[in-house]
């Protein structure tokens, strides 16, 4: 049979002037021969509704964005032709990377052909698409600043300027300082591998003196200019490391703008961060990132000062991390493909995809963080979220459970049950294992966004929901069997009787954690129904500050990520021509630079704000320039809402200076001709 060559375009209508929005798919054959009694698969953020109808066409399976869709009885796609299938049901598409981004073509024989799709088109809108990181230039001759440093310092007090060194040559005093010392070489020398920042003064190296010093604060330094070069000094090895990661960004800037930027002749820069949680989520299971990909981020987020790396190791598209008790979780749950377990979500095609990091490397990651200052925070997402783990241990599920209900992302029965005993055995040997490979002594739960039909037609949660709330609120409950719900967003389900099983099951798991001598790490929603204690728990905001806010109030340490600011997976703004997510809105560099998470605080309630983080959701992340624009340089705006007073901010010194930060994977905005 003649090879068979198939592309894939689609083409997004919004709804306007009184006409229905419309997703058009167009498969055309560039063969030579007829195809027919076929069906296209496709994947991509976006994801038709469950009662979508298909105009020129039928869906046959659908489960979160993975599609699989047939043309009429008896049609045949023939050489040169185009099959147009067109849905008026899906969650709307904002940008142009929500559509399709991945497909492929079944025969019947059962034969898989690979589908060249194009990035989906908006109806009037031309503009060319954005893809690498946003290039900020320093303004020749008005630079706002004579120093570059990310984040600014807390009091920098230098004067004049040397010739620029070629380099630094590191002479540490004992042990700490030798420690911090090789942590920065080893940083510089993978980050900026032919700058030789780190060099012997045979090599034209200005000696650096680096001492350990009494009197500092955990993660402060100080770092003094003299005629015979600078000397770095703090009491931590964090605080050193800090130290010198800000004489190195002064060097490159003034190597990379010698006339606009100085290296001191003298002079003093005391700095300390002005909050001690400043973190970077990494969402591993929408996309896996290898662990080398996780290893140069932590060298970026460390060369933003950020010391808190939260792990998000499973959900309902994938199980990442190796479980030596439960093999199947990553020889099922950590691979996608077409006929297995977990079908081709999120731009994977049919061939299996995916994987998961052994128990060795993860080690290795934790020795290469802490080297760093930095704390790795693992999650493992539940009760919710739990599609693939249910898929990869099927005995998870209330065997005796009927029904379906449906989680945001339209995952059915995606939560672990609360009244479902072998859930708590699974759970108490996972979180042994994983706070044996994580010494930040935290397990972080997730606790997100759980249906609140979740369990409605399970009989052991609805006794448990008798038990706990009474009869009718059993009854209510039970009532929502078949409900859909998540309508405009995830559910909230404060108040209600997956609210009480979801406490339940927080507390239980709770105590198992403070068993283990760790503390408890969730998203807001771990908070309903007083199911941590305070003292052993934090909590990150997400839905919006008032709600973390609030949170602060009844006395929960909060660390605030709001998604219309802080996650990253949403777009630079509106235009259809930028990547990203739009659920939360849009959030440009300098929005998400001036947005002030401290704003309308009480004194009381700031105490217990106890900092910061960016979140990588990697749904849009299907090729990596779209993670460089999505990511930067906005996480390091984010940075400096941990490290740098309000006060102290300042967006045309932060622009000027954000095109000198280090990028993951080197993929710049293509300039418009």
């Amino acid at each position: 049979m003649p090879a068979i060559r198939l592309s894939l375009a689609t083409q997004w209508t919004p709804a306007r002037d009184g006409a229905p929005l419309a997703y058009a798919l167009k498969l055309t054959n560039h063969s030579v021969a007829d195809i027919t009694a076929f069906r296209l698969c496709l994947t991509g953020p976006a994801s038709f509704d469950a009662d979508s109808v298909i105009e020129g066409g039928r869906i046959l399976t659908r489960l979160s964005n993975f599609t699989e869709l047939a043309p009429p009885e008896g049609f045949t796609l023939r050489p040169g032709d185009t099959w147009v299938a067109t849905a008026r049901q899906l969650y709307p598409l904002r940008h142009w990377s929500d559509g399709a981004t991945a497909a492929y073509v079944i025969l019947s024989d059962g034969t898989r052909v690979p589908v060249a799709v194009t990035p989906t088109e908006m109806t009037g809108d031309n503009a060319p698409l954005k893809k690498g990181a946003a290039r900020y230039a320093l303004p020749a001759g008005r630079s706002p600043v004579s120093l570059s440093i990310i984040p600014w310092p807390k009091s920098v007090a230098t004067s004049g300027a040397r010739t620029v060194p070629g380099g630094l040559d590191l002479r540490p005093t004992g042990a700490l300082a030798s420690g911090a010392a090789l942590a920065f070489t080893r940083l510089v020398a993978d980050l900026f591998a032919v700058e030789g920042l780190v060099r012997p003064v045979a090599e034209g190296g200005l000696p650096v003196h680096i001492v350990e010093a009494a009197g500092f604060g955990p993660e402060a330094y100080e770092v003094s200019f003299a005629a015979a070069g600078p000397t770095v000094s703090a009491t931590t090895h964090a605080g050193l490391v800090y130290g010198l990661i800000t004489l190195g960004q002064i060097l490159r800037g003034a190597k990379a703008h010698p006339f606009d930027l100085v290296f001191p002749a003298a002079g003093t820069i005391s700095d300390a961060p002005a909050l001690g949680f400043r973190g970077t989520h990494l969402d591993v299971a929408r996309q896996f990132y290898s662990s080398a990909e996780v290893a140069k981020l932590l060298k970026v987020i460390a060369w933003n000062k950020m010391n808190r790396f939260h792990w998000h190791l499973s959900e309902d598209e994938a199980w990442r991390l190796e479980i030596r008790a439960y093999p199947e979780l990553t020889e099922i749950g950590a691979w996608r493909g077409h006929g297995l377990k977990v079908p081709p979500l999120l731009g994977s095609g049919p061939e299996p995809t995916g994987g998961f990091y052994t128990q060795a490397a993860v080690r290795e990651l934790v020795t290469l963080a802490a080297d760093l200052g930095i704390a790795i925070i693992p999650e493992i997402d539940i009760p919710g979220h739990c599609w693939a783990a249910i898929q990869a241990l099927p005995w998870l599920a209330d065997p005796d459970e009927t029904g379906a209900y449906l989680s945001v992302q339209s995952f059915p029965n995606n939560c672990l049950n609360p009244a479902h005993e072998p859930v708590y055995t699974f759970l108490e040997t996972v979180i042994g294992e994983v706070l044996e490979l994580f010494p930040a002594g935290i397990f972080h739960l997730g606790a997100d966004e759980v249906p609140l039909a979740a369990w409605s037609g399970s009989p052991k949660a609805l006794a448990l929901l008798e038990e706990l709330a009474g009869p009718e609120a059993a009854r209510r409950h039970a009532a929502l069997k078949g409900v859909t719900g998540n309508h405009g967003g995830a559910d909230a389900i404060g108040g209600s009787g997956t609210a009480v099983l979801q406490a339940h099951f927080i507390r239980r798991v709770h105590e198992i954690i403070k068993s283990k001598g760790a503390k408890t790490g969730g998203w807001e929603e771990a908070a309903h129904g007083g199911a941590v204690d305070r003292d052993s728990t934090y909590l990150i905001g997400w839905r919006n500050v008032e709600a973390s806010r609030l949170l602060a109030a009844e006395g929960y340490d909060i660390v605030v990520s709001p998604g219309q600011r802080y996650y990253l997976d949403m777009a630079n703004s509106l235009s259809w021509s930028e990547p990203g997510a739009g659920w939360a809105g849009w959030s440009g560099p300098e929005e998400t630079y001036t947005f002030d998470p401290r704003a309308g605080w009480s004194e009381a309630e700031l105490q217990r704000l106890i900092g910061v983080q960016s979140c990588i959701w990697s749904e849009p992340m299907t090729d990596r320039a779209i993670f460089d624009r999505l990511v930067f340089p906005r996480l390091s705006a984010i940075a400096e809402a941990g490290w740098t007073s309000p006060d102290r901010k300042s967006w045309p010194r932060f622009a000027a200076l954000a095109g000198l930060m280090p990028i993951m994977y080197g993929n710049w905005e293509i300039p418009e001709a």
